[in-house]
């Protein structure tokens, strides 16, 4: 079995493949026929989703992810370097160096490397914990710097990358009514952090405003998202019964938009895979342990390939 396989079975977000059957799961609610307004709408939002993910910058371009020791990195193309690049890059084409919390590039002669479209020579990098992170370009390659927890790492896109090329669309429940929920909002009354894990094996304290209250095929079920620096929006990260058979095993994302009137809508048909359901590049946060619904949400986006 995969690592990423037995660290989901340990989340209890998936089962081996020789597993016996799960108990027999609460029925969700039966389909309900989507009204043209919210199969179009659904439509329209899913072909907007997959226009992101397939862009030049999306999510299917990732081709590497390289976490950086203290001190010194070589990079390059050629196997000897201690971060590999793409082939388009020379065998040896500079020095990543790391000092606790900052990266510096220090680039080899010859190495000609683009910084936001103009020459770049050499110096410091901002990584993506500062904001924008400073993203170098050679070619059809993009790379910048991403800060997770303690960690440093260098993320690599390529334009051209195979999972791009090869993407063939994501599979989709059908858009129905029965899955757009009215839910009651509970605002948290003081600051509420919840345990957030993601597939490094890390636990992020996330900002909750609250909790939403909805109820499905007459059974009460609660959601706690986070709000990210910057969003006008809630993000909810879940996990449902359709893990272990016909979506992603580690969970799916759902936004919403924030409460009006002491409501929010749960729209189930536009939760969507992680970016990790698409490539092993990405570092995703894994449902928290609140969020693990015990119903199966037959909607929004299935299971991708044989992620």
């Amino acid at each position: 079995m995969k690592w990423s396989s037995l660290l989901l079975v340990s989340l209890g977000l998936a089962a081996p493949v020789s597993a016996a059957p799960p108990s027999t799961p609460k029925p969700s609610t039966p389909p309900m026929n989507a009204s043209p307004g919210i199969e179009a709408e659904t439509r329209a939002w899913h072909t907007e989703r997959v226009s992101r993910l397939t862009s030049d910058d999306g999510w299917l371009t990732l081709v590497g992810l390289h976490w950086l020791k203290e001190g010194a990195n070589r990079f390059g193309s050629a196997p000897d370097n201690d971060v590999v690049f793409p082939a388009a890059f020379p065998a040896h084409a500079g020095t990543f160096t790391r000092k606790g919390a900052t990266v510096s590039l220090a680039l080899e002669k010859g190495t000609s490397l683009a910084l936001e479209g103009k020459p770049f020579t050499g110096g410091a990098l901002r990584s993506d914990a500062d904001g924008k992170p400073d993203t170098l370009a050679l070619g059809s390659v993009r790379f910048f710097v991403i800060r997770r927890g303690d960690r440093l790492g260098v993320r690599v896109k390529d334009s051209e990358a195979p999972t791009r090329k090869a993407f063939h669309g994501i599979p989709t429940y059908a858009p129905s009514a029965a899955w757009r929920v009215e839910g009651r909002f509970e605002p948290a009354t003081t600051e509420k952090k919840i345990s957030v894990p993601n597939v490094l094996g890390e636990v992020e304290e996330m900002v909750s405003p609250g909790t939403v209250v909805f109820t499905v095929g007459g059974q009460e079920y609660r959601l706690s998202p986070v709000q990210e620096p910057g969003e006008d929006q809630l993000f909810f990260i879940f996990g449902d019964l359709t893990n272990r058979d016909e979506t992603y095993g580690a969970g799916r994302f759902l936004y919403a938009a924030m409460p009006k009137e002491g409501k929010v809508v749960l729209d189930f048909n536009r939760a969507y895979n992680p970016p990790c359901a698409f490539t092993s590049f990405a570092t995703c946060p894994l449902p928290p342990s609140q969020n693990r619904l015990k119903v199966r949400v037959e909607a929004g986006e299935k299971r991708y390939g044989d992620h």
